[in-house]
């Protein structure tokens, strides 16, 4: 009886996506629970300084965790440093070069328009109380940065970063938006010995997923709810990327259906939908 267990409990989750020299495809349609996005890791330095490959009909978004790199595109070449984000279109052509090192993290999704090249700065979300902003309380304290959200145009792809103060929970309270979104959590900056507990679960007795968490770790939530805590004394970090299953009409932040019981209060996201300032 425990293999079946087994299977179901690790059917979500991709470990140690980052362990690896280029770029790897370590997620998409063909191989997991998604419908539409994907997931790509690369990770360049003086023994791979260059990657190329085509997006196709697939929207992509880069998202820079460490280092320099240098992304031409439509012929342009647009230096991206930590924290910085690029919105690349389908049916384009893409090289990334470092000279030095860097590691991005790359989400796709399939899309029927083409929206232009966009390229997102840290240092400008920074500025923005609906972009970057601290959310949740006691227990439950994380900082968001929306790198790839209502500050871009796009079909399907949402994306930015969550840090959650040490011990503490996010996605709090427990919400789910299967209906319109799909997503996927990717653990970086998150250096030994610190790791997280990570759920997914449509019923609480029953749940899909309940898993360690650590660097370079990648989660899948195709449905349910997703909360997740860290261990005392160390924080949880993690890239988020959402899939809208109708095209534009469906990429909402924030649009969520939160766990009966939990739903006395805010869901904390609220900065962060359209039209909406801190």
């Amino acid at each position: 009886m425990s293999a079946p267990v087994l299977a179901a409990t690790e059917k979500n989750i991709f470990r140690k996506t980052n362990a690896h020299n280029g770029r790897r495809v370590c997620i998409t349609p063909a191989n997991s629970s998604m419908r539409h996005l994907a997931y790509s890791r690369i990770i360049l330095n003086t023994s791979k300084p260059t990657e190329s490959f085509s997006t196709a009909e697939r929207e992509t978004g880069l998202i820079c965790l460490s280092g320099e790199a240098i992304v031409s595109v439509e012929g342009k070449e647009i230096t991206l440093a930590q924290r910085d984000a690029m919105y690349i279109p389908r049916d384009s052509t893409v090289k990334i070069a470092t000279k030095t090192s860097a590691d991005l993290a790359e989400f796709s999704c399939d899309v029927a328009n083409r929206y232009p090249v966009q390229v997102v700065r840290a240092s400008e979300i920074a500025k923005d109380a609906g972009l970057q902003f601290t959310t949740g309380s006691p227990g439950c304290t994380r900082h968001l940065q929306m790198l790839l959200a209502k500050n871009i145009q796009a079909g399907r792809l949402i994306a930015g970063i969550t840090q959650a103060d040490p011990g503490n929970w996010t996605s709090w309270p427990p919400h789910e938006h299967a209906a319109m979104l799909e997503e996927i959590y990717v653990y970086f900056d998150m250096p030994e010995p610190a790791y997280g507990i990570q759920l997914v679960y449509n019923d609480t007795l029953n749940p899909e997923l309940v898993t360690v968490v650590r660097d370079g770790d990648a989660v899948l939530i195709p449905s349910g709810y997703h909360p997740n805590v860290s261990v005392p004394g160390h924080r949880i970090c993690f890239l988020w990327a959402m899939a809208a299953h109708r095209e534009v009409e469906d990429r909402q932040f924030g649009v969520v259906n939160v766990q009966p019981g939990f739903n006395q209060g805010p869901t904390g996201l609220e900065a962060g939908q359209a039209g909406r300032k801190k």
